[in-house]
């Protein structure tokens, strides 16, 4: 079964929402990316190369709070688009058999590729609304 975590998305102040649940959880963050950290291809104006393009803190009994800062480009996010669903399976069978279900009927945001950072990741809304993401990292199996 593929691990279920929550992403949560900010408008500028990812740094300062996860040191607040840091704080809260207590432990370490296992990653914290910055645009600046990407492939120049990637990259947006330069002024956002210190927001947070991905940060995670592992949940004390298991599981991962993860998030970034939403570039200007993609709007403002808002309450009930700013969370996301982000499922790790354990394979890219697995990763494209969760995808195709979950978007069926649905819209897809980004869709099932090798990306930049080492893994296999897609993002769909599924018929009801709800934001996922699919994200499967063989090197982290």
């Amino acid at each position: 079964m593929p691990a279920l975590n929550p992403y949560l998305n900010f408008n500028n102040n990812t740094e300062e929402a996860f040191n607040f649940y840091k704080s809260v959880f207590g432990g370490e963050f296992a990653m914290v990316m910055r645009f600046k950290d990407i492939p120049a291809e990637y990259k947006g104006p330069a002024h956002e190369d210190n927001k947070i393009m991905h940060i995670s803190l592992p949940i004390p009994g298991g599981g991962m709070l993860m998030g970034s800062d939403v570039p200007e480009q993609m709007g403002k996010v808002v309450t009930g688009n700013n969370i996301q669903l982000s499922l790790t399976p354990s394979s890219k069978e697995e990763a494209d058999k969760l995808f195709n279900g979950l978007s069926a009927g649905g819209q897809v945001t980004m869709p099932m590729a090798d990306a930049f950072w080492g893994a296999y990741f897609g993002m769909c809304e599924d018929k009801f609304g709800i934001r996922w993401m699919i994200n499967f990292d063989a090197n982290q199996r």
